[in-house]
């Protein structure tokens, strides 16, 4: 493959990863299947590609489903609470909106994770991604009108896990970290008046690492679990611990200790905490290893 080629796939790397990785809820598997699309420019016939951009789009996008019906399959029979594998940045990273971490909210992806394939997909690459549905209906293989339908579903169910009032970076930064502490101490009283009543808890250990087999629903609820693990370790302040920026907001990058790592963050809205999640599962982790110390602690 001559350079010019090369280039224009490299151009549009970061975008394509973009749609993978909102399609996927996976760092590795959307890295995987940008290289597969590459693989598929590589062999393709550049000169009688007249929209670069689109011929992409259309190959993550096709490559993107056949993963996520076979996600679909395998998370039926996952262990405990599904979160997707978290993108950290660092605190001070500036507001882009070309950012892979622009507007995935875990609460985001979980109202994704909730939608079929389809809808996933034709809301995903004309809402997020600005195709027109002539574009939208090429990459799924379907309708124009058909493609409409399933936008339009997935956007009333996707409306609904957005926040009603936005919140600060800094206000949502100070509730982060004086969860984060009061967690660690198993201080009820100030854990019930940072959450909201209706607050929910989602622990992904994946049947790996020690974590909540459900869903727990109540800032009673999720307070006493807090206090319950402070209660019984020895030693509930981590071995390290960093602010990083989690999916597009503040969280929290620690090694417990049991050596392994784990990332907390939140999802905030009128004042108060909506919902807490925390990732455990190592096999979600692996690519956070750039981000942790190199020597043992």
């Amino acid at each position: 493959m001559t350079e010019q080629p090369v280039h224009q796939f490299n151009h549009w790397r970061r975008y394509l990863t973009g749609i993978a990785y909102r399609m996927l809820g996976s760092v590795s598997e959307a890295e995987d299947v940008v290289q597969d699309a590459y693989l598929r420019w590589h062999d393709a016939d550049h000169l009688s590609v007249a929209d670069v951009r689109a011929y992409l789009t259309t190959v993550t996008s096709r490559l993107c489903l056949d993963r996520l019906r076979a996600a679909h399959r395998q998370r039926e029979i996952y262990v405990g609470p599904w979160l997707p594998e978290p993108l950290l940045e660092a605190p001070d990273t500036s507001a882009d909106a070309e950012t892979l971490a622009s507007d995935v909210s875990f609460a985001l992806m979980l109202a994704l994770e909730r939608l079929s394939p389809l809808e996933r997909a034709a809301f995903l690459l004309h809402d997020v991604f600005g195709l027109d549905f002539s574009q939208v209906a090429v990459s799924l293989e379907r309708s124009e009108a058909s493609c409409r339908q399933l936008a339009s579903r997935a956007r009333k169910r996707v409306q609904a896990a957005r926040p009603r009032y936005q919140v600060t970076a800094g206000e949502h930064g100070q509730l982060t970290n004086r969860f984060f502490d009061a967690a660690r101490s198993g201080d009820v009283t100030t854990l019930k008046a940072l959450l909201s009543e209706s607050a929910t808890l989602h622990t992904d250990g994946g049947g790996k690492r020690v974590a909540a087999r459900r869903v727990i629903f109540g800032a009673d609820k999720i307070s006493r679990f807090f206090e319950g693990l402070a209660r019984k370790s020895t030693s509930p302040t981590p071995r390290w611990a960093s602010p990083v920026i989690v999916n597009g907001l503040p969280g929290w990058l620690t090694i417990e200790k049991d050596g392994l790592p784990q990332v907390l963050t939140l999802d905030v809205a009128d004042g108060r905490i909506q919902a807490v999640y925390v990732v455990r599962n190592p096999d979600k982790l692996r690519h956070l290893s750039d981000c942790l110390p190199e020597q043992p602690v």
